[in-house]
């Protein structure tokens, strides 16, 4: 078995233990502040990166207070080349943005391993509008390296409130094979959605600090699932229409 792919993701566990660290326990602790006064943690991407955002949705051992911003046009299943010429549409972003309650005290989490394309940047510009805090999950290294296609020239990066950094290089792909010009296995989605379950760990544990019982599912698929769930269902249901 040809074990690259594992070294890489390996290193970069570590490299996102030592460098994410503190802006992990910065914006679980805006989280932790966000869940305790009312507010959703919403999370948008598009592409494969809206995957992301499907991860910490409805969850067993998840938040219920999840607010996934899934705009068909912007995934794969409803046309890859499509979505791709969609998230490059300027001002598109903003009128996802706008078709949400987003507001003061929600938190937006916007997933883009290249931080280029406008329906990022215009979502991450217009949920600061509405007063929300932005974190953007991204690769410096492979956005840093490309110019912005949106025209303030700004990057996802530039225009967030706080930035996790999954570490990756430019083109995302990792393993290179002898023979073929083009690395394969790409790591940014096994890095992010780990980023994302760190924030859920650490929110969580700081809304038991507070005193707060955290409103988590319990997995539909125990014998007690069902139960447990119906009051954390109750709270959210009116709240995030995909539930």
């Amino acid at each position: 078995m040809n074990k690259e792919y594992l070294k890489n993701i390996y290193a970069l566990l570590e490299k996102l233990e030592k460098t994410q660290e503190n802006t992990i326990d910065q914006v679980a602790s805006v989280c932790a502040e966000a869940i305790s006064h009312g507010g959703l943690l919403y999370f948008f991407g598009t592409g494969h990166s809206h995957m992301i955002c499907e991860e910490p949705f409805y969850r067993a051992g998840g938040l219920a207070c999840v607010y996934p911003i899934l705009e068909t046009d912007l995934m794969l299943h409803e046309g890859a080349s499509k979505s791709s010429g969609y998230e490059r549409l300027e001002g598109l972003g903003n009128v996802v943005i706008a078709n949400t309650s987003i507001g003061k005290g929600d938190v937006l989490f916007i997933a883009s391993n290249s931080g280029r394309n406008c329906a990022v940047i215009d979502a991450a510009m217009e949920a600061k509008k509405r007063g929300a805090i932005t974190v953007a999950i991204t690769s410096m290294n492979h956005t840093t390296q490309v110019a912005s296609r949106h025209s303030s020239g700004l990057n996802l990066f530039q225009v967030c409130d706080y930035v996790l950094d999954n570490g990756g290089e430019l083109g995302d792909a990792s393993v290179e094979l002898a023979g073929l010009g083009q690395k394969i296995a790409p790591t940014s989605s096994v890095i992010d959605i780990t980023l994302v379950n760190l924030i859920v760990v650490n929110t969580v544990e700081l809304l038991l600090q507070k005193g707060m019982m955290p409103p988590v599912f319990m997995s539909a698929n125990t014998d007690a699932g069902d139960e447990a769930n119906e009051c954390v269902l109750e709270i959210y249901k009116g709240k995030i229409p995909s539930l």
